[in-house]
């Protein structure tokens, strides 16, 4: 599934990554600098990821870091404009940030964890894109990317935030992609399967196909240079992923019946 043209890696392009200080994001941070870009690293834990970036020996003219919480709109904008204003405009923008807590609808507080997904998973993903959207459209180029999920396919016990919140990245970037087809502008949509990231350390139940973060990181800067417009990454959990898709609800619910729950915020 290919859509607008590749991205090709050379030497002095610009990457922007949210959610840089551990995980995929740090990944595709290594994965990117490797392949000739300068980064444009966001977290909300700064001197982290600043510190992190000097011991992989990154000179100093190849990256800058900024601090932010993708939850907090004006931060987020903010740090765009300023990336914008001190390293150029990127070529490509990664929305990586995410949360993944179990929630029980019957618990009172977990409406928050579920507001806090949603705010991160999603609100933040559009508040990431927003301020390079009109400047790429007028140069005729770059890649939105959007990290959604395999978890986003179907609904999965005590992954309701999760799920709810995955499902929704992939309808955005969806529909994202097509109100910018013809501008030069592509947007790619990663699924991760299983990838071993402190998001999945506590996870109480098997993850079949678990891969490293830094094998996601090679597939997905392919995927990204390819032009994909939705790739999910191991290829297994894409047939994973449609059979779940096709299988009647029946027999889902009778699948999932039992399946250990994401540990809820605090367990």
């Amino acid at each position: 599934m290919t859509a607008a043209a590749p991205v090709v890696g050379h030497e002095g392009g610009l990457v922007f990554i949210t959610g840089a200080s551990s995980g995929i994001g740090q990944a595709l941070a290594a994965r990117f600098h490797a392949a000739g870009y300068r980064l444009a690293l966001v977290a909300r834990r700064a001197d982290e990821v600043r510190r992190w970036a000097e011991s992989q020996g990154f000179a100093a003219t190849r990256f800058a870091v900024y601090a932010a919480d993708v939850r907090d709109i004006a931060a987020i904008t903010g740090v765009g404009r300023d990336c914008i204003a001190s390293q150029g405009l990127p070529d490509v923008v990664i929305a990586n940030a995410g949360i993944s807590v179990g929630i029980d609808t019957a618990v009172l507080a977990d409406l928050e964890v579920m507001r806090a997904t949603y705010e991160t998973n999603n609100i933040g993903m559009a508040a990431t894109f927003q301020p390079f959207l009109a400047a790429m459209q007028a140069r005729g180029s770059g890649t939105l990317v959007g990290i959604a999920s395999v978890a986003g396919v179907r609904g999965l016990p005590g992954h309701g935030a999760y799920c709810a919140s995955k499902a929704a990245v992939i309808s955005y970037c969806e529909t994202l992609r097509g109100e910018l087809r013809g501008s030069g502008v592509a947007v790619v949509t990663l699924m991760p399967g299983y990838i071993d990231t402190p998001l999945t350390k506590g996870n109480r139940y098997s993850m079949p196909f678990l891969m490293s973060a830094v094998d996601f990181a090679d597939r997905a800067f392919a995927a990204i240079a390819a032009g994909a417009s939705l790739r999910v990454i191991p290829w297994q959990m894409g047939w994973i992923a449609r059979l779940m898709h096709l299988m009647p609800n029946g027999l889902f619910d009778r699948l999932v019946a039992g399946r250990p729950r994401k540990r809820r915020q605090g367990e």
